[in-house]
């Protein structure tokens, strides 16, 4: 899902998106809480960023969606739990702390501070530094 580059400034001070992108994090909203069903995952690309937002019946968890051991998506993987295992190698990661569960993948996936509101989802992140490789 591509969205556009909708931010909510935060912190003391903040004007605007660009300006809290200079500053430090942003606050970048991700998607509707609609957009993802209990036990789902959803796979957002926005700020540079790909990553996967994990609805745990109602606790929304987010992640880089690309797992640290290969090509696989976790947006796409097997969810059980609070646990996702990668469509490509089936390493698994805890989803709420990024933790490697279950070789083959060794190093654990980023996680985001997650916040809901006004019915959306929301996380605090540094943007990639220009020519920085995506994760």
């Amino acid at each position: 899902m591509d969205l556009p580059s909708e931010t909510l400034p935060s912190g003391p001070g903040a004007v605007n998106a660009g300006a809290a992108r200079d500053a430090g994090p942003s606050r970048l909203r991700l998607c509707s809480v609609a957009d993802v069903a209990p036990g789902q995952a959803l796979k957002v690309e926005t700020h540079g960023l790909t990553l996967a937002v994990f609805n745990l019946d109602g606790d929304f968890c987010v992640t880089d969606d690309h797992c640290t051991h290969g090509p696989g998506s976790l947006s796409e993987g097997f969810i059980d739990g609070d646990c996702v295992e990668c469509n490509f190698h089936q390493g698994v990661f805890n989803i709420r702390t990024g933790e490697v569960v279950q070789p083959p993948c060794i190093v654990p996936v980023k996680t985001y501070a997650v916040s809901v509101a006004n019915g959306a989802v929301w996380i605090d992140a540094e943007p990639p530094a220009p020519g920085a490789v995506k994760s």
